[in-house]
């Protein structure tokens, strides 16, 4: 382990001279590129210097314990001894884990995409409960969110929704809430008190770069219109909204939440190139799944990933079994549990196939 902590910590010397040459910081993929290798290689290095120390520690008191001349001394190498004995195996399985190859998209920001499913307005108002609790959870790691577009339900809720997220490690945090989300409780919009499931659809798409997506403009249809919703006279007077259809996809994207047309453009264009990526990456992931034989990473948008029980309290993710009694605190935004459980999985299942193990 040592021998690969070091060719790791050769690369991160490296990284550290090349992110300051003047050559390097006017290449602006290439700085961007080293400087997430250099984040990702800082907390390894950190680690192997502790493993260092910890290893150290245990071949000192065993030295101490072996002259054994001073009984004080042999006291305190006893203490430290078992203390050092105890902490590295925890260092040596975090290490593990750290070892395992990233995904090169986990740092990337995120669009995400709630749309109602089965269910009619009740799936709508889920939709709704759905982007509160994101945009929560969101707002607890200190992501920022953005809204692109929504259409909203007739009782409430949304129809869809799509809002960016920005932060550290983004897409490799929220990448699992892809899928198909249930809801078993009595609609607000239920007389008779019957217990109904809905659905809605969580798609959580990379966002792409420039240099990750070219887009030939002229093959795509861009189509103006006026905003609907709230907003003021000139929202709804305007052509500001903007709709793109990518021809030889056939995918479309449009942004109506900014009152100018440009900035509308700039959002919807970037929806555009983010769905265009995740097209890729989602023939990529499925034949991952399909290789790997994986519990959390299945690339299937239709599986049915996690149900919401109200009159039960609860909350179970199906891929993991897991079941948290628990449903309005994640209703609040307090999803960190599932997350660390699934990722969890996921690195145990790519511990399991890789030389680390």
């Amino acid at each position: 382990m040592l021998d690969r902590l070091q060719i790791i910590k050769q690369r991160f010397d490296e990284i550290s001279d090349l992110i300051i040459q003047p050559d390097v910081i006017s290449d602006q993929k290439r700085y961007v590129q080293l400087n997430k290798e250099y984040k990702d290689l800082k907390g390894l290095v950190e680690k192997r210097d502790e493993y260092i120390k910890v290893t150290g520690s245990i071949k000192e008191a065993q030295e101490i314990l072996a002259d054994g001349s001073d009984a004080e001394m042999v006291e305190m190498a006893k203490m430290e001894l078992d203390d050092a004995k105890e902490r590295l195996p925890q260092l040596e399985d975090e290490i593990k884990f750290m070892l395992i190859p990233k995904d090169p998209e986990d740092a990337k920001n995120v669009m995400v995409e709630i749309r109602a499913g089965t269910g009619g307005d009740e799936a709508s108002i889920f939709a709704g409960d759905l982007f509160r609790m994101y945009t929560k959870y969101c707002e607890n790691q200190g992501w920022r969110t953005s809204v692109v577009d929504i259409s909203e339900g007739t009782s409430g809720g949304f129809k869809e929704v799509i809002f960016e997220v920005t932060g550290d490690d983004v897409y490799g945090t929220l990448k699992f809430e892809a899928g198909v989300h249930r809801v078993q409780r009595v609609p607000q919009t239920e007389t008779q008190g019957r217990i109904h499931t809905s659905a809605a659809t969580v798609m959580v798409l990379p966002e792409a770069e420039e240099f990750d997506v070219q887009i030939d403009m002229n093959d795509v249809r861009i189509d103006l219109f006026c905003s609907s919703g709230p907003g003021g006279q000139s929202v709804n007077t305007t052509k500001s909204a903007v709709r793109m259809t990518h021809i030889p996809t056939g995918l479309v994207a449009q942004c109506q939440d900014e009152k100018s047309q440009h900035k509308n453009k700039d959002k919807a264009l970037q929806v555009l190139r983010s769905r265009l990526y995740e097209m890729e990456l989602a023939k990529k992931q499925e034949a991952d799944a399909a290789k790997r034989n994986s519990q959390v990473s299945s690339g299937d948008r239709s599986a049915k990933i996690r149900t919401y029980n109200y009159p039960q309290g609860r909350v179970t993710d199906h891929r993991i079994g897991l079941t948290l009694y628990d449903l309005d605190g994640v209703m609040n935004g307090n999803i960190q549990k599932l997350i660390d459980e699934i990722q969890l999985v996921n690195n145990t299942e790519k511990l399991k196939e890789s030389e680390v193990y």
